[in-house]
């Protein structure tokens, strides 16, 4: 580690305008913005072309990308720079469904890496908020096999054998590449997931693409042989009870994510030697690390603890997402 002090860094969002997306996150987030139909705010990124730039400290106006050619393990660790270099490993999003997303799957890492050089992507979602009715789609109802699903693709009754759950605040879903998928009408979440943007998509509702006109490309071939067509008896995450306010959402290969709740004040002492990547979903609360430095943030906002911080102290009163890996 070098002798670098990088306080907690906070990032621009970036907004993403999407067919189904709706006028949540700007209110969520307290910020005030003339684009409409915001389906994702992508907090904490570091996809190639859509890299999170910070917007706070001595750093203010570097891509998170350059922070980690310029700092190395001091923002993310050993580890990562070992696996991933100069990439940040997750990308953390706030979603905001108003319409119903298409049903999707992606590539795990083998696959992703074979045809697109990339990695896959497994994800996980924090239900914030719903809306009465709101549905999650996640995993096969009954059992069908890959010509099977190219059938009903084709029919268009691929959707009667998908896995249709009720949503609720503080519901989780984790979703392993190969899982299909879709956020319906109504969900506002937290997303985190490995940095890829490959997504096969299946199933549109004959959506049109405003700018061709025609409706929107389906990757039925490219996610045939991507699919996990195993049926599980449950899809519906059932995180242990909270201890001391932290409760454990998902553990993976890819990625650990908690929900921590804060009334008054908490001291952590990260044991992963990485990064901690925090998304405010309730209240206010101050972070301070050990070299003093203190970052603020209010429901809506996100931060990343670098690696570098031995341990930090959060304050006030609220709830939080938190991603490492």
């Amino acid at each position: 580690m070098s002798q670098a002090n990088i306080p907690p860094l906070k990032f621009r969002p970036i907004l993403k305008s999407v067919v189904w997306g709706g006028e949540k996150i700007a209110p969520f987030k307290g910020i005030t913005t003339e684009q409409t139909k915001i389906g994702e705010s992508w907090e904490i990124s570091g996809v190639p072309g859509n890299e999170s730039i910070v917007d706070n400290g001595p750093d203010a106006g570097k891509t998170l990308t350059e922070m980690i050619d310029l700092y190395g393990a001091d923002i993310v660790g050993e580890k990562n720079i070992e696996k991933y270099g100069d990439m940040f490993p997750l990308l953390v999003k706030i979603i905001d469904a108003a319409g119903d997303l298409s049903l999707q799957v992606h590539p795990d890492d083998e696959l992703a890496r074979k045809r697109h050089n990339s990695l896959g992507k497994t994800e996980m979602w924090y239900i914030v908020d719903t809306e009465p009715g709101a549905k999650i789609c996640s995993g096969l109802a009954q059992e069908i096999t890959p010509d099977d699903y190219v059938k009903r693709v084709a029919d268009n009754t691929l959707m009667e054998v998908v896995a249709h759950h009720d949503a609720h605040p503080g519901d989780v879903f984790f979703l392993p590449a190969g899982r299909i998928h879709a956020i319906g009408a109504g969900n506002l979440l937290v997303e985190v997931q490995e940095t890829s943007d490959i997504t096969y998509r299946i199933y549109d509702y004959g959506r049109v693409d405003a700018k061709t006109g025609k409706t929107r490309q389906l990757h039925t071939e490219e996610a045939k042989d991507a699919i996990d067509y195993t049926v599980y008896p449950s899809y519906v995450t059932k995180p242990e009870a909270p201890i001391d306010g932290l409760q454990e959402l998902v553990r993976c290969s890819h990625f650990y994510v908690y929900l921590i709740t804060i009334e008054g004040e908490k001291s952590f002492f990260p044991i992963h030697g990485g990064f901690s990547a925090i998304t405010c979903v309730e209240g206010e609360l101050t972070f301070t690390d050990d070299r003093s430095n203190s970052v603020s943030v209010h429901r809506g906002e996100s931060i990343l603890i670098p690696a570098m911080a031995k341990s930090f102290t959060a304050t006030g009163k609220g709830r939080y997402v938190a991603a490492f890996n």
